[in-house]
């Protein structure tokens, strides 16, 4: 596949970095109004073909575009984000657009109010055009609902874009934004830019505060920015991160530290390589070789690398009862008033959070303690970890999830995340990078994975495996 197709006149805007297009806007090279109308021009042309933005609003982003090229030529102060355009994962609340939850409970649901990181995100000058894909109600690793369908992948749109945030992905991997929001519970946004070829971060924990919130003491799900290069995910970053006072977790760092440069030298840094979690995971063989192959890069680099994993015994219980705990408490009360509207697979998890007790809950906040505590030792000894991000490859757009991974049977909808979600429980701030492709030319990432708190280093690792490589300048063959 090329590194960049053909393209001609506009088009061409569709293909440059965010860190570049947003600079273009900046020195009045390019005005917001050209930019955002390419883009729609080629969401209008590549969009069907894999369904990756489900809700669009051309004439409202065409007059936002406008009156960001108004506020460039009166000089005003500009955002860092100023004249770009980005559609909003179609879980985050949007003020006055469609936010569906992927769920025909919400089909024609209009917001009031803004989520925050939709607020944060506007405010430094990003343009809203619409809504991205995603699984109902996020339940899943695979983008399909009733109410739009199924996300293609643009590397093969017989295959899955992955999930939750996979329209998020496949909308950048497509080159129809520069950047994209998502979220992570158990792989929501590391496995989609696995699968898409682009990078996405699951940042620590209280980074980007999430408002409004059922729960402000959670902290398995959490939201992140996705870009097609470090940088461009850097960037997003800079502008969703930051304290807020009515989120009691948020870190105090403020979001503007993500945009200073990330070149670093790796020589001396300290690498803990797990192909499978310590053989806790069953992991495809070819893409165990991509992932193995990426050793040598880092050894290139300079780095030490060592075989070892961190302590996660423990880590799938904690994980399963805090996931269904959190689905009880969030949509239990659909089981009584529309369980035919809900897929089988979210009944069965909501399901198993009705099964819990309160021992069962304070047992697994307990283990998720153990765990915590015992990763500060193992993140003493090494600088960062790297493991697949997906035990497997993209898989079948029409298949629910994969049922065996390496001649081992998947029983739920959960049980092929493993590689992602077992990392969850650390509250560590986790990378999907691009990291090569199998033999039939399917995208494969590499998660890098830092001690808590440690976001910018990850991004810096992350950035300089990104340069040594060059797997996310491979773009997607589309029509």
């Amino acid at each position: 596949m090329p590194v960049r197709p053909a393209a001609s006149g506009s088009e061409d805007l569709c293909f440059l970095d965010a860190v570049e297009l947003a600079e273009l806007i900046r020195r009045r090279e390019l005005s917001a109004r050209e930019v955002v109308a390419a883009h729609l021009d080629r969401i209008d042309r590549v969009n069907p073909a894999i369904n990756a933005i489900v809700t669009l609003d051309p004439e409202g982003a065409l007059a936002a575009a406008g009156r960001a090229d108004e506020r460039t030529a009166s000089g005003a102060e500009l955002g860092p984000l100023h004249g770009l355009p980005i559609a909003f994962k179609d879980t985050h609340l949007t003020r006055g657009m469609r936010t569906t939850h992927g769920s025909p409970l919400f089909a024609d649901h209009v917001p009031d109010e803004d989520e925050l990181l939709v607020q944060r995100i506007e405010s430094a000058g990003a343009i809203r055009i619409g809504k991205t894909n995603v699984p109902e109600f996020a339940a899943g690793s695979h983008t399909f609902n009733t109410v739009f369908g199924a996300t293609r992948n643009p590397y093969d749109p017989t295959r899955s874009a992955g999930g939750s945030s996979g329209g998020a992905a496949a909308a950048l991997a497509a080159r129809l934004q520069p950047l994209a929001d998502g979220s992570d519970m158990g792989g929501s946004l590391r496995n989609p830019a696995s699968f898409c070829n682009v990078v996405g971060l699951r940042p620590t924990p209280g980074r980007v505060p999430s408002l409004p919130s059922g729960d402000l003491w959670e902290t398995l799900a959490v939201a992140g920015p996705m870009g097609r290069t470090v940088a461009d995910t850097a960037l997003l970053l800079s502008v969703m991160a930051g304290p807020d006072p009515r989120f009691p977790l948020s870190l105090e760092t403020p979001g503007a530290v993500f945009r200073a440069p990330l070149e670093r030298d790796l020589t001396g840094l300290r690498v803990a390589y797990a192909p499978d979690l310590g053989g806790r995971v069953p992991v495809d063989p070819e893409v165990r070789a991509v992932v193995e192959q990426q050793v040598a890069v880092f050894e290139e680099l300079g780095c030490t690398v060592v075989e070892d994993c961190p302590d996660l015994d423990g880590a799938e219980d904690v994980f399963r009862t805090l996931r269904a705990h959190t689905f009880q408490q969030g949509f239990g009360a659909f089981l009584d008033s529309a369980r035919d509207s809900l897929k089988p697979s979210l009944v069965w998890n909501i399901e198993e959070g009705l099964k819990l007790t309160g021992a069962d809950v304070a047992r697994a906040r307990a283990e998720h303690t153990r765990l915590h505590l015992a990763a500060v030792p193992f993140f003493e000894r090494y600088d960062v970890l790297i493991a697949p991000v997906s035990q497997v490859a993209p898989f079948d757009v029409e298949a629910e999830y994969p049922t065996v991974v390496d001649g081992q049977p998947q029983h739920t909808y959960l049980d092929w995340m493993r590689s992602a979600y077992l990392l969850t429980v650390l509250g560590a701030p986790a990378l999907s990078v691009p990291a090569g492709r199998t033999p039939a030319g399917l995208p494969v990432g590499l998660q890098i994975v830092g001690p808590p708190r440690a976001d910018r280093a990850v991004l810096e690792i992350g950035a300089a495996f990104e340069a040594a490589t060059g797997h996310g300048k491979r773009v997607p063959d589309l029509p």
